[in-house]
């Protein structure tokens, strides 16, 4: 599935959570979604994204006392790093080895290696297996086929009594038209996984928050899809 932890600074082909495969070349976009083509792409020595938390994290967590966080889909890491900077204690998760090697560096560089646990899982397939963390958040994890509402199901299971689920997404928008079918049908907006809302929890937030990203070096604002959830 197509995901990452963070944005780029500068929106060219792939900071959107894409590759940017428009389908020219032949192809429909779809092996994005999978394992090999994040091997690839974190096999390089550059960094993808920024290194900065997400937005929508750092105002979910303000004012939350530090406990235990899982990050699905955490990429190189830049949530999980700023998380354990804030006295969480963090396990970060992607489906790809590759880029949770460049996590694990990114933590040990940044000193907090020792607050990080690390787990190569497919968010499709996710079972906590009885474990619960605090917060549970996930970032521009989409899914093929619209199936960001069964994931929402995986992990709210892994959120503790009182915890809080927090998943972000693209909300659909024309800026996003020269992506392929495959990645526009990927993406939500925050209404639609209400009805996924598991037994036991009540919603925080759903809703569209705007942010600025860059664009051939031209301030762009972008709609975030933010579903905020809590375990009563």
């Amino acid at each position: 599935m197509s995901e990452h932890d963070h944005e780029s600074t500068e929106d060219t082909d792939g900071t959107d959570g894409t590759d940017g495969t428009d389908g020219t070349d032949g192809t429909d976009g779809t092996e994005m979604f999978e394992p090999p083509a994040w091997e690839d792409r974190y096999a390089g020595e550059e960094s993808v994204w920024s290194g900065n938390p997400n937005p929508q994290l750092v105002a979910a967590a303000e004012g939350l006392a530090p406990g235990t966080a899982l990050d699905v889909g955490c990429g190189e890491g830049g949530d999980v790093v700023w998380l354990a900077r804030q006295g969480w204690r963090v396990t970060g998760a992607d489906f790809s080895a590759n880029g949770l090697t460049r996590a694990r560096r990114h933590a040990e560089q940044a000193g907090v290696a020792e607050r990080c646990d690390w787990w190569q899982v497919d968010a499709r397939g996710f079972d906590a297996d009885g474990r619960t963390w605090d917060l549970v958040t996930t970032h521009y994890l989409h899914p093929p086929d619209a199936g960001m509402p069964a994931v929402v199901g995986r992990l709210a299971a892994a959120v503790a009594p009182r915890g809080r689920l927090l998943v972000v997404g693209h909300a659909p928008s024309e800026l996003f038209t020269h992506h392929t079918a495959s990645h526009r049908r990927a993406m939500f907006w925050a209404e639609d996984l209400v009805p996924a809302l598991p037994e036991g929890f009540e919603v925080v937030a759903a809703e569209q928050r705007a942010r600025t990203l860059v664009r051939d070096g031209e301030p762009v604002e972008v709609e975030d899809a933010t579903f905020l959830i809590q375990r009563v």
